[in-house]
């Protein structure tokens, strides 16, 4: 069985999180598009053009995530993510995944509006910016980042122009996305609101 489950949504407003949860529950791969982009501007920082780590990226780039899920290296990965070259180049990359056998969940920035635009579930997933900016300062701080809450909120504030400002791909709700505001939903009621979406469709 091929079915789609298209998450988008800006950084730290949950969608990963909900993106892992809906595939374990329903038993289909999960691909956390970001990591392509991180991976992107990981070689980036190394002295790699963006444009030609984008064109020659593997599943195995992709590993170890902890490395990918730097503040550092996300700065790079929204920078990289701008340039339409690096964002044509991963195209294949996701369509191929989203089209595997027993269900694919991919969460991103343009899943449902340009990667996936017939996706049989989207989803928006939102939350104000301070409940963003206080989310990723804490995950970053348990991972023993070196980082500031201000710090991280102007990071966010910064990816989030660059993201809904680029002229390829930029970060919008699809038309026939499902919104979801996770600002004052625990993430548990956030999943099975979520689960409840995509059983509608399943029928």
């Amino acid at each position: 069985m091929s079915f789609t489950i298209a998450i988008d949504g800006p950084a730290a407003a949950g969608k990963g999180t909900i993106a892992r949860a809906l595939a374990a529950h329903f038993g289909f791969g999960h691909l956390d598009t970001g990591l392509l982009y991180r991976a992107v501007g990981r070689q980036v920082i190394g002295g790699t053009d963006a444009i030609a780590a984008a064109q020659a990226l593997t599943a195995d780039d992709l590993h170890p995530e902890d490395a990918l899920r730097t503040a550092e290296v996300a700065r790079f990965a929204s920078q990289a993510a701008a340039i339409p070259q690096v964002r044509t180049a991963l195209v294949d990359f996701q369509r191929a995944f989203a089209r595997r056998a027993g269900g694919a969940v991919l969460d991103g920035r343009d899943i449902g509006t340009v990667i996936c635009p017939d996706a049989d579930v989207k989803l928006f997933v939102t939350a104000t910016d301070d409940v963003r900016a206080t989310r990723r300062y804490e995950e970053l701080a348990a991972k023993g980042h070196d980082v500031t809450l201000e710090g991280v909120a102007q990071d966010l504030r910064q990816r989030d122009a660059r993201d809904a400002g680029r002229s390829t791909a930029p970060l919008h709700a699809a038309d026939d996305a499902v919104l979801l505001d996770t600002s004052c939903l625990p993430i548990g009621d956030a999943i099975a609101g979520a689960i409840a979406i995509v059983e509608q469709v399943m029928g």
